[in-house]
């Protein structure tokens, strides 16, 4: 018997702060807005660029190949579309759709940079209501974005509504560490050093202090598996990361 979860329960807390719903869009797009342009130059250092590896994982179990359509939502600086387009080839179909235009003008930049000139659309939209038809694509992917959509369960719904039946969901998200002593080493580290690299490096304690306690306030696995099914999906599976910092969770359209 599935569980009862209060609906877009975290739309009112910005990290430990509570808020609304509105509020904390406009307050995550700050946050967003200012560490665009160190935000992978971030992720290697807070996580010594394991992130890397959580996010290779992630593209094995989605099996790139052509004549697939992935819709890659708050991926604005590219990091998953570039290596599922590694993958595939010229022949990538993929939409990266993103919140915020700094984030896709970092993204739409390293793509140049790359010379990935096809195969990528860039697309400014919100994961609550995308921009795009229903039954649209074989595969979604969010990693390391949906603790900071306001409404959750929104967002899920909508993942559903736009994927092909026989498509897809796959998140990557932090998540709940599952051994007391790496909990603690993990808490230590998170509220000591993160805001601190983030002011050193970023010029920005502050939007690396929310970051940290949005983990905090992100649903722990089984309780977004169970939030998944309730959006639609089935078959649902949670596959857990270095004990549990981070989590990949998937779900099927039928």
């Amino acid at each position: 018997m599935k569980k009862s979860h209060a609906k877009n329960k975290e739309a009112g807390w910005f990290g430990f702060t509570q808020t609304d719903a509105a509020q904390k869009k406009k307050l995550v797009g700050d946050v967003f807005a200012s560490v665009a342009d160190s935000y992978d130059v971030m992720n290697d250092l807070m996580s010594g660029g394991v992130h890397r590896l959580w996010k290779n994982r992630l593209i094995r179990l989605m099996q790139p190949r052509a004549n697939r359509r992935l819709l890659d939502v708050a991926g604005g600086t590219g990091d998953i579309a570039f290596r599922y387009r590694d993958k595939v080839g010229d022949d990538a179909d993929i939409t990266v759709c993103d919140i915020n235009p700094e984030m896709l003008r970092v993204g739409q930049d390293r793509a140049a940079d790359r010379g990935y000139l096809s195969g990528i659309n860039w697309v400014e939209g919100n994961a609550e209501s995308l921009p795009f038809d229903d039954n649209s694509f074989h595969l979604y992917s969010i990693s390391f974005g949906l603790r900071n959509v306001p409404k959750i369960d929104d967002a899920l719904e909508d993942a559903y509504r736009v994927l092909k039946p026989g498509g897809r969901f796959f998140c990557l998200e932090f998540s709940r560490v599952n051994n007391d002593v790496l909990r603690k080493i993990y808490d230590a580290y998170s509220f000591s050093v993160i805001p601190k690299i983030g002011e050193v490096v970023a010029k920005d304690r502050a939007s690396y202090q929310y970051l940290v306690e949005s983990i905090r306030q992100f649903p722990p696995q089984e309780e977004l598996r169970q939030r998944l099914e309730q959006a639609g999906f089935e078959d649902t599976k949670v596959i857990n990361l270095t004990g549990g910092i981070a989590a990949i969770h998937i779900g099927h359209k039928y």
